[in-house]
């Protein structure tokens, strides 16, 4: 397998070539080989918009895990010696060979999650321009001088690197994912080792392939492909890995937080979320049932920024109800250009979005739309759902306090502004939420008491940008930021330095 890993790595290793073909076997990117998995097992990637095979990928065990590690740890004091200046170039050529390469990229995004081209191009484009902000970051990659109160002595704090990061991303948006830890975790001087999400594996090997092509040495990025259990945990239990960034599900994330923590290492979190909008009685509605629409369905509400709760005032709730009612309907479901969301990831996913939808009608609610698997010749045996909508829904239930990751969002009525915002807050959760009125005192008043890390007054739910951290709270995540100089946080330590002097000895 390894030979023919090599032989494929050649026949794509031409510029502009190199990403223009999905290889059968998608390998592990371990220092300067292509590598198949050490236990020789691989998996199959299904491709959502058919159902069927797309190729095979590398099935890494904690052997793999150990192998990049060792490689990473060798590596990695030379990458933090260089200058943060050098490493910032390096990451810049990484964005500029991305932007060269776009369609193609774009290309492997559509092929691995069933979106769009046109939506694959949008995200591509984001992870590029993640790449360009973090790039600037290399000659602004500030400390702090202050003062001391002894004489003839200076006070400041610099940056340090803390060793190996783990990287472990979700799936939803891959590239867009990769950029956003691998990038800021270089330019740290950290070595990197990403273990892919085992449903988006292309576009994590097409940033290995050109973050080598860039000039980023040997060992210091890693890409790792695998199951979870089998390698997402071995890279958390490792004990030379220094730091551990997850996206993902709470579920894993609480078991990264305990295994992690009995070490000591340091762990960044972005997990969950159940998002509200809150539609006022003097909120301009259609512009209130078109962000409703992006922030519930766009990338088949596959968004931890998803807007999962549509608060609504008593005053107005059958007429947005209605609209946005009128609105999803009016949606297309496929994978091509002119339709407005895609597949699910993957069967399993498409399989507990139904369930949640089932029990939620056993508990009494009413699906408005949707709530079904789509099928006929335009879906094949795709992972398409319909756009749901679904109410009453009780505070409690199920649906209401579970993430479902999928085109599905609930109507709740409230009597007024208080009402809504108590129930925006009642959540285990606490990422994004939005507000959608005229009143400037009530966005101002929902901007301080909102419990979310993002607040958005007329707008989505979704929709952060490169250079603003992004992050939430309670069952959100533990309290790093990624994206923004935040994300610098995440991947560098502080170093107070003092230095003595004696001006008789000038």
């Amino acid at each position: 397998m390894v030979n023919t890993i090599n032989a494929q790595r050649q026949t794509f290793n031409s510029q502009g070539a190199i990403l223009s073909a999905i290889p059968s076997t998608i390998p592990n990117q371990i220092g300067s080989d292509d590598m198949g998995p050490l236990e020789g097992r691989l998996f199959t990637k299904m491709d959502p918009a058919t159902g069927r095979a797309l190729c095979q990928v590398a099935r890494s065990s904690a052997a793999d895990v150990d192998l990049a590690v060792g490689k990473a740890k060798a590596a990695q004091p030379a990458w933090a010696a260089t200058t943060v200046v050098k490493r910032g170039d390096i990451l810049r050529q990484i964005a500029l060979l991305m932007r060269e390469h776009r369609d193609a990229i774009a290309m492997l995004v559509s092929k691995e999650t069933g979106k769009s081209k046109k939506d694959a191009l949008g995200e591509t484009d984001a992870a590029i321009e993640m790449g360009f902000f973090v790039a600037g970051e290399g000659r602004r990659f500030y400390g702090q001088t202050t003062t001391s109160a002894v004489p003839n002595k200076s006070a400041m704090v610099i940056r340090q690197p803390l060793g190996v990061a783990g990287l472990i991303i979700a799936a939803n948006t891959p590239i867009a994912n990769v950029a956003w830890k691998a990038f800021p975790a270089l330019l740290c001087g950290n070595a990197a080792i990403l273990k892919a999400a085992e449903d988006t594996p292309l576009s994590a090997w097409a940033f290995g392939v050109l973050a080598r092509q860039a000039g980023v040495p040997d060992g210091v990025y890693t890409t790792l492909h695998g199951l979870g259990k089998e390698a997402g945990a071995p890279l958390v239990e490792h004990p030379d890995v220094a730091v551990i960034s997850f996206t993902g599900s709470c579920e894993v994330g609480r078991w990264i937080a305990e295994t992690a923590g009995r070490r000591l290492a340091k762990v960044c979190l972005e997990l969950g979320g159940k998002n509200p909008l809150i539609v006022c009685d003097d909120a301009d509605l259609q512009n209130a049932v078109t962000w409703t629409l992006g922030s519930a369905f766009s990338n088949a509400g596959q968004r931890c920024a998803a807007g999962s709760r549509i608060i609504v005032f008593d005053a107005v709730y059958d007429r947005f109800r209605n609209m946005l009612v009128d609105a999803t309907k009016k949606l297309k479901v496929g994978a091509g250009d002119t339709d407005d969301y895609g597949p699910v990831i993957n069967e399993e996913q498409m399989t507990n979005m139904l369930g949640a939808v089932e029990r939620a009608k056993q508990s009494g609610a009413a699906v408005l739309t949707g709530g079904e698997r789509l099928k006929g010749d335009r879906y094949g045996d795709g992972y398409f759902m319909a756009p749901t909508i679904v109410e009453p829904v009780d505070p409690n239930d199920e649906i209401t306090r579970s993430e479902l990751f999928g085109p599905i969002t609930c109507l709740y009525r409230v009597k007024d502004f208080e009402e809504a915002i108590a129930l925006a807050n009642d959540s285990p959760f606490g990422l994004t939420a939005a507000i959608h009125t005229q009143n400037i005192n009530r966005a101002m008043t929902f901007i301080g008491r909102i419990q979310s890390g993002v607040a958005v007054v007329n707008g989505g739910t979704y929709g952060s940008e490169p250079h603003m951290p992004f992050g939430g709270l309670r069952q959100s995540g533990n309290g790093w930021r990624e994206a923004g100089t935040q994300a610098l946080d995440v991947y560098s330590d502080l170093k107070t330095v003092y230095i003595n002097h004696n001006p008789n000895l000038t």
